[in-house]
């Protein structure tokens, strides 16, 4: 992970803004998009899946939209909608990005099988979809997420160091992500690479809709079910849910290592704290400017080779033109080096009043 935080370090700011181009089919990075060449003056769809989960509104939405302006000199005009975890009405917003024919779309899909329908509409339509962190089914142009696996792993690793020797003393709890995210499948993999076998897992739960309420009530449950001085720790796929995790266990009188994911606020401020453990810290601004990227390049008909360095394929398209960024491991050790220096956070919205004292003793600064 060590050269993942380079990575992440070196790049997150500055990521390659070269022409790019695009894929008029998924495997073919050298053919021309189906999306009409107009310059700078195209319509770029944008349609985020939820706003319960901070970082889509704080931090994909703006940081695409100015990525996008920046690439077509202010004459893009950008089409916007969040579908606050409803498929239907996703399906429905891209009805109307086609119906105001867009030149390309930025897809992060509710349900990514539930999608591929819209898509194909799309693509009917002459409009290449990008997707956007999750990996949509149907015929997509090009896919921009991070290692999802590695994300899996790199939070297995953490628990697995907090618990130290005594991870087989007792039990641990997954909280795993929603089954309609094909991202979930992937972090849940990761995890169990890494745990199986060192761990014991007295129980496990899909949380319907990533909801921290969902994951609150799963964890009582599991409470109830382990009894309180069998639990040893506690893996959460993000940070969300690892709120309402740390709820039910404060309520409960538990105090164990819980992981996370997206590095928000409320979570790093919790990694303050000690409430918990650690999250994953994801470079938002890297992932929003391939995504701009590839978008623009789509729309204009231009090549993807110089940013789409990767090939991923789904159950409805092979060998897909995309970018994968790379994850850190975000401790109370280095606040400094991530969401800090990247700019995600200031110290002055880090460290309040509530959490002076804490930032003080990790040199949060």
């Amino acid at each position: 992970m060590r050269r993942a935080a380079v990575a992440v370090a070196a790049g997150a700011m500055a990521v390659s803004l070269a022409a790019c181009g695009s894929a008029k089919e998924s495997g073919d990075s050298d053919s021309e998009s189906s999306g009409a060449a107009k310059g700078d003056n195209i319509k770029v769809g944008l349609l985020l899946p939820e706003n319960k989960t901070a970082r889509y509104e704080k931090f994909d939405k703006p940081l695409i939209e100015k990525k996008v302006k920046e690439l077509t000199n202010d004459k893009a005009e950008i089409l916007y909608s969040n579908a606050r975890q409803d498929a239907s009405l996703q399906a429905q917003q891209v009805d109307t990005m086609i119906t105001s024919k867009v030149d390309v779309l930025i897809l992060d899909a509710v349900d990514a099988k539930a999608i591929q329908n819209s898509v194909q509409k799309a693509k009917d339509a002459g409009i290449p979809v990008v997707a956007y962190d999750r990996l949509a089914e149907g015929p997509i142009s090009a896919y921009t997420s991070f290692d999802n696996e590695e994300v899996g792993k790199t939070q297995g690793e953490a628990l697995l160091e907090a618990l130290g020797d005594k991870a087989k003393d007792g039990d641990i709890v997954m909280m795993n992500g929603a089954v309609t995210d094909p991202n979930a499948a992937m972090f849940k993999k990761g995890a169990h690479s890494v745990l199986d076998g060192k761990v014991n897992i007295g129980r496990e739960f899909d949380t319907k809709e990533w909801s921290p309420d969902n994951a609150n009530a799963n964890m009582e449950s599991a409470i109830s079910a382990l009894k309180k001085d069998k639990i040893i720790g506690v893996y959460s796929a993000n940070d969300g849910m690892a709120g309402g995790i740390i709820t039910a266990l404060k309520a409960a009188g538990i105090d164990v290592p819980v992981t996370g994911q997206d590095a928000e606020l409320a979570a790093v401020q919790r990694i303050l704290t000690g409430e918990q453990f650690m999250s994953v810290y994801k470079s938002y601004p890297q992932e929003a400017n391939v995504a701009a990227e590839l978008a623009v390049a789509l729309a204009k008909g231009e090549k993807l080779d110089s940013v789409a360095k990767d090939k991923v394929s789904s159950s409805s398209a092979k060998d897909v033109p995309s970018a994968i960024i790379p994850v850190v491991s975000l401790t109370k050790e280095n606040i400094n080096d991530t969401v800090i220096k990247d700019g995600i956070y200031t110290t002055a919205e880090l460290c309040t009043a509530k959490y002076k004292k804490a930032c003080d003793e990790a040199g949060v600064k």
